[in-house]
Parts: structure tokens; C-alpha cells; sequence
């Protein structure tokens, strides 16, 4: 077998994302993209190889074949995970109309959010892991912005600031700090980091990522990405002063003119918040 197939093959079976049949998916689609790279020359790549350049020449390649807009966005899912496995997210570009890839409709009304729970910090036993879930949970965190945050530099006080190393994509943000809550865990999180981040000293952010990931399984604690669905329905109710959508709410179409503009509002600084730059991403938390 190839370097690559071989490592890549590896990569899936230590990080064990997802039902049995995602899994299955996956390790076959970057079979195939670790076969298509060897076929353009690229005979001596290993799972941390990957760079932009791999990456567009692919998506260029699946366009001129044809393949159809959805199936482009299903290999463009697998080739972030590969890159945020090995660390390397910003490979990737975090939005797909960076390739020239088709629009995606964002609609639904069925809520994915997922409140952390004192029965879940219990039943974590690393420290680490633990902090960055609450962080998560209070600051609408990705899992990468969890871990890689350095909690004493991010407060200004009023608001957490993340840096674009931190992030996807690069987007520096800023996220408000609104209430006693979040000042609490915040705190916490910087006595306990003290001045560097929530990975620990002798560790790889890679290293951490996958005891992030194993003890969470462990714990039972599945689709931690539901901790920033509950961040924007709770800042919706928040702003607008009813549930979202996806949370029971009024539709937009049910909305008066002046409850549509708060709703837009609404909408977009939840979007900047959670590190999007487009409104149309707040359907996928809020519903529409």
C-alpha cells in the first residue's frame, strides 16, 4: 500500500469520527484523493503533507470531471477533516465559494443545540478536555478554538478576543462577554491555563485534539459542535426576545416588517460571532 493510503487509512481509524457508514465514507473518499494525487506525481506524500496547492488542483479536477456540486462539498468534508487532524485547518479554505463551488441552501428548523450539562464535566477526566468544553459551551467555541485559546491573552475584559491562529479559516474575532456565567468559566479557565493555552505543555495540539475526542467518547458526549447551536438560539432569544426558529420560534415568514429587521440584525451578529462572515450561515443554528 502507499505512504499515503497507508497513513491516511491510520488517520481514520485513530480518529473514529461519526456513525460506522461516515466513517466508512471517508476512509473511501481519501482513499481516492490519496490516489489521485499519486497518479499527478505527488508519489511521496504522507498524511501531514497536505498543502493549498494540493487542494486546489483537486476541486479543479472534480469541477472539470463534472461531478456534481454535492459530491464536490462531501470530498471538500473529508478534506477538512484530514486537514484539521493533522493540524493544518488553514490548508482549507473554511468557505467553499473560495473554489468557485455551487451555493448551498441553508434551511432547517430542526434543532441540533446541545447543553452542556453538570452530568458531562462529571464524567470527564481530563482537565483540559473539561475547561475547553465549558469554553465551548459559553462562548459558542469551535472544538479547535477551544483547545488552541490562551485564555489570559483572549480577555479584554468585556469581550473574548480569539486570534486567527486560533480559528478557522483566519478570522480574528471578537465574542461579547455578557454575563456572570461566562465570566465565571472564563476565570476558572484562566487559573487554570495560567498564561498559555488548554493544551497541555508537553503535547501537540494534534496529540490534544485526540484525547479531546477520546474523552469525550468515553463520557458519551457526541456532537459537541450542538454546544454553538445552543450559543446562537440562547444570543437569538437574547436580541430578538423570541425563540428561534429551529427552537419553536416564529418562522421568518410569520414576522412583521420590524420583527424581520431585528431578526436580519440578530442574525448577522450572531453569524460574527460565531466566526461566519455570511448571514445566510445563522439557518444552520437558528433555522429560518
Amino acid at each position: 500500500m502507499r505512504d499515503l493510503n497507508y497513513e491516511l487509512k491510520q488517520l481514520c481509524h485513530r480518529n473514529r469520527d461519526g456513525s460506522f457508514s461516515t466513517q466508512r465514507d471517508r476512509e473511501r473518499v481519501l482513499d481516492q484523493i490519496a490516489n489521485q494525487l499519486h497518479d499527478w506525481g505527488y508519489q511521496h506524500m504522507g498524511a501531514t503533507s497536505l498543502k493549498s496547492k494540493h487542494v486546489e488542483r483537486l476541486v479543479e479536477s472534480w469541477k472539470n470531471a463534472g461531478l456534481a456540486v454535492g459530491t464536490i462539498k462531501n470530498r471538500m468534508t473529508e478534506l477538512r477533516w484530514w486537514a484539521e487532524k493533522i493540524g493544518k485547518e488553514k490548508v482549507v479554505a473554511s468557505d467553499n465559494a473560495h473554489y468557485g463551488i455551487g451555493q448551498r441552501q441553508y434551511v432547517t428548523n430542526i434543532s441540533k443545540a446541545r447543553e452542556l450539562t453538570a452530568g458531562d464535566l462529571s464524567k470527564i477526566t481530563d482537565p483540559y478536555t473539561r475547561m475547553s468544553l465549558q469554553l465551548q459551551a459559553a462562548f459558542g467555541l469551535r472544538r479547535g478554538e477551544s483547545i488552541k485559546i490562551r485564555p489570559e491573552w483572549a480577555d479584554r475584559g468585556d469581550k473574548l478576543v480569539l486570534k486567527d491562529t486560533w480559528t478557522k479559516g483566519g478570522r480574528a474575532r471578537e465574542i461579547p462577554i455578557r454575563n456572570e456565567e461566562q465570566r465565571r468559566i472564563l476565570d476558572e479557565a484562566k487559573r487554570f491555563a495560567g498564561r498559555g493555552s488548554l493544551i497541555p505543555t508537553d503535547q501537540r495540539y494534534v496529540e490534544q485534539l485526540r484525547r479531546f475526542e477520546h474523552h469525550c467518547e468515553k463520557a458519551g458526549i457526541h456532537g459537541v459542535h450542538g454546544h454553538r447551536h445552543q450559543y446562537a438560539q440562547t444570543r437569538y432569544r437574547e436580541i430578538t426576545g423570541w425563540a428561534a426558529p429551529a427552537a419553536g420560534g416564529p418562522r421568518s415568514k410569520e414576522l412583521t416588517p420590524a420583527q424581520r429587521e431585528l431578526d436580519r440584525e440578530a442574525r448577522l451578529t450572531i453569524s460574527m460571532e460565531l466566526g461566519h462572515e455570511r448571514e445566510q450561515i445563522s439557518s444552520v443554528y437558528l433555522g429560518r
